[in-house]
């Protein structure tokens, strides 16, 4: 399987965008020129590195499980990571032809269970990315 990869680009004109229209809510979600510099260039590349032609992150749920992860522990953004990591996994899955049927508050309570899991257990965190994305990907 080929999977696509989404680029800055897609992540400013179509998940920042979501996110920031639809999932604002009491916090703001600051302008998206105001990024951390290259954090976000970071996110969208680990998915895809490579070594000794192995990837590291295999399929597609390995993939997005690495990318939430990113998204959300990285802190690309000054604000609002959980929310743009969610639009980003749905834009990253949506472009490679499949989907979570999930609840949006249940997808912002397990966002958040990452956002607190320990860094130490990032090997873990991210299985348990995969087996969510498993459990609800169609």
């Amino acid at each position: 399987m080929n999977i696509k990869r989404i680029s800055v680009a897609d992540v400013e004109l179509i998940a920042y965008s979501l996110a920031k229209e639809f999932w604002e809510f009491d916090e703001t979600i600051p302008n998206f020129s105001s990024r951390f510099p290259h954090a976000l260039e970071s996110c969208l590349a680990v998915p895809f590195q490579r070594f000794s032609y192995k990837t590291f992150y295999r399929g597609l749920t390995g993939k997005s499980a690495i990318l939430f992860y990113l998204m959300v522990k990285n802190h690309p953004f000054q604000n609002g990571n959980k929310r743009i990591a969610m639009t980003t996994l749905f834009v990253f899955l949506h472009r490679n032809k499949k989907w979570l049927r999930v609840g949006e508050r249940e997808l912002y309570e397990f966002a958040k269970w990452v956002a607190e899991s320990n860094p130490r257990l990032m090997n873990e965190t991210v299985k348990a990315i995969e087996k969510f994305i498993r459990s609800y990907i169609i």
